[in-house]
């Protein structure tokens, strides 16, 4: 079901959503080799994550297309006229098992991690940028994991704009997004992210 959020709509990811997925991750906008596969894998990494990038690309595509395929692949994409401008990954913990590997996760662990939700990454076509589509695909997000039963979600956006590359802001969100929809900073997250949570 389609939501509508100022003037974009948003869709999930799906078998039927796909095509669009795949042209907005064609478009040479800089994460065109990782096809949001990144927090997919954990370690020990396989040979594919040393490979240059278009050979990663070659790689990835058809490891998110199966995950797609088999509902183990979850996030919103939004839409301008139509066409698909933004997304944003989300899923369970066990789905992105990466953040568990990385040495500067820190905060207080869990109570119940069989509802522990992950924001990790958006993408928004840089003809799109600084539109509040990022925003419409959080609010997308949320609203998908309440209605799959909510939980505790965290995320990891850039602390401040000063010193972060744009690739890093539009990757992970900013604090003040995650603010406005109702999530409170937890700990450190490496030298400019932070771990933020909110209960839904």
């Amino acid at each position: 079901m389609a939501t509508k959020s100022l003037t974009y709509a948003t869709r999930e990811l799906s078998p039927a959503t796909w095509p669009d997925f795949e042209e907005l991750f064609s478009r040479g906008n800089g994460w065109d080799f990782c096809w949001c596969m990144h927090y997919h894998r954990c370690r020990p990494l396989p040979p594919t994550e040393s490979l240059r990038r278009a050979e990663r690309a070659r790689a990835n595509y058809p490891d998110k297309k199966k995950l797609v395929a088999e509902g183990r692949a979850h996030g919103i994409l939004v839409y301008a006229d139509g066409e698909a401008v933004g997304w944003c990954q989300y899923g369970r913990a066990d789905e992105l098992p990466r953040i568990d590997d990385d040495p500067n996760y820190r905060g207080p662990a869990p109570a119940n991690r069989e509802r522990l939700w992950r924001i990790p990454c958006f993408v928004v076509d840089k003809r799109h940028r600084r539109q509040g589509i990022g925003s419409a695909a959080l609010k997308a997000a949320l609203l998908s994991i309440k209605a799959q039963g909510g939980g505790l979600v965290e995320a990891y956006p850039v602390a401040a704009w000063e010193g972060a590359s744009f690739g890093n802001v539009s990757t992970h969100g900013t604090v003040s997004m995650f603010r406005k929809h109702g999530f409170k900073e937890v700990a450190r997250f490496g030298k400019r992210n932070v771990l933020m949570r909110r209960d839904i």
